[in-house]
């Protein structure tokens, strides 16, 4: 969407503390020992009691409230009995709805003792993001986002899983444009201002496609190997974007 009005942007602006909010109660919440089942308890407590409810179960029929995916499992992670173990890394997802309005966010928490290559893929989606969001400007093509990020993702040594990508969002979850993690030279159409997108890096070590597991929801990196994802919802503006779900 596109804001239009005031309202407009207070009502993404709410929606978007829920959501900071409830990502960093369920990133405290994350250690070994706890079942995701757990930690998606306590991101769901968060959303009711700020009268949010979960994006992915009101549009998709979602099983779970909250995305939880771990080590080789990219995306659309179902929370249930796994416990989580040292040295998983583990990717919390939360796309929340409040009062008609929609934002989303993730992370991913590696649980010590991890690798320093577990960490640096952690890190990698991060200055991803960072540097996609520096060059998310009103009048800018849509294709510099996706060059930023597959930039960053492969002078670090890792593979951008392309098939992944960031969306419009606002009033539904998945809107237009599709915001590519990759470069494509056809993507010239040119942000423009008060346009909502999410911008999010969904990376692996070694990995360049996914696959949908058996329980017709979580993604896997085809190889097997670990996966990071970073994400905030913004809004693009003729300076630089403003992050609706920073904490």
């Amino acid at each position: 969407m596109s804001i239009e009005s005031p309202a407009d942007f207070d009502g993404l602006a709410r929606v978007g503390r829920v959501v900071a909010s409830t990502l960093k109660a369920m990133a405290d919440t994350v250690r070994p020992g706890v079942s995701t089942a757990e930690v998606d308890a306590v991101g769901a407590g968060v959303l009711r009691r700020h009268g949010a409810r979960s994006a992915p179960r009101i549009f998709y029929g979602f099983p779970g409230v909250n995305l939880i995916s771990v080590n080789d499992e990219v995306v659309h992670g179902v929370p249930g009995e796994r416990v989580l173990r040292p040295g998983d890394l583990v990717s919390l997802d939360v796309t929340a709805e409040l009062d008609g309005y929609i934002a989303d966010a993730a992370t991913t928490v590696p649980l010590a003792p991890y690798s320093r290559k577990a960490a640096r893929l952690c890190r990698c989606a991060r200055q991803a993001f960072e540097k996609a969001a520096a060059v998310a400007r009103a009048g800018t093509p849509i294709q510099y986002i996706g060059r930023a990020i597959e930039r960053e993702v492969r002078q670090r040594g890792f593979s951008v899983l392309a098939e992944l990508a960031g969306h419009g969002t606002g009033r539904r979850i998945h809107e237009d444009p599709v915001v590519s993690n990759v470069f494509h030279p056809s993507d010239t159409q040119p942000l423009t201002d008060g346009l909502v997108l999410t911008i999010e890096p969904l990376i692996a070590e070694r990995s360049e496609r996914v696959f949908a597991d058996d329980d017709g929801w979580t993604l896997r990196t085809a190889g097997g190997d670990l996966s990071a994802h970073y994400e905030h919802t913004l809004v693009i503006t003729k300076e630089k974007p403003i992050l609706l779900t920073a904490a």
